[in-house]
């Protein structure tokens, strides 16, 4: 069951990121680029996704646990340091260069389009470095 679970919530983000245009790089690109010519549309794919994950976290978090798992896997790191703000200044910049993110990336794959391919190989080969070079906490 938790299987299914996983796989249908998987299908209905990637459908949802296909149909929003979320997967379409030069979309993206449009949206970042918001000193030139602006395309503001993604604002509603974005605060609609927020709105969504804010009204299910206050409802899930009600429940004394999850579905398909013993407790809640909450974050509980609340510092902002160097390697959070690292991370996401280079998130954002692959994100502005490739114009995809890796969820996109991930749903766009099926298509073997070149740019996602290079894409998503830069993405993981920066895993790997992370993994094989960055000591953690």
């Amino acid at each position: 069951m938790r299987f299914l679970a996983t796989y249908f919530s998987a299908l209905i983000f990637g459908l949802g990121l296909g149909v929003s245009g979320m997967t379409n790089p030069s979309k993206v690109k449009g949206f970042l680029d918001i000193f030139g010519q602006w395309q503001p549309a993604l604002i509603f794919v974005m605060g609609g996704a927020v709105l969504f994950h804010g009204l299910s976290y206050y409802f899930i978090r009600r429940r004394s646990s999850p579905l398909f798992g013993e407790k809640f896997l909450v974050p509980t790191k609340k510092i902002i340091d160097t390697r959070l703000v690292s991370g996401s200044i280079l998130f954002g910049i692959g994100w502005g260069l490739g114009g995809y993110c890796p969820g996109p990336a991930l749903a766009s794959l099926f298509l073997l389009n070149s740019s996602v391919l290079t894409f998503i190989a830069s993405m993981l080969v920066g895993m790997v470095l992370f993994f094989v070079t960055v000591k953690r906490p």
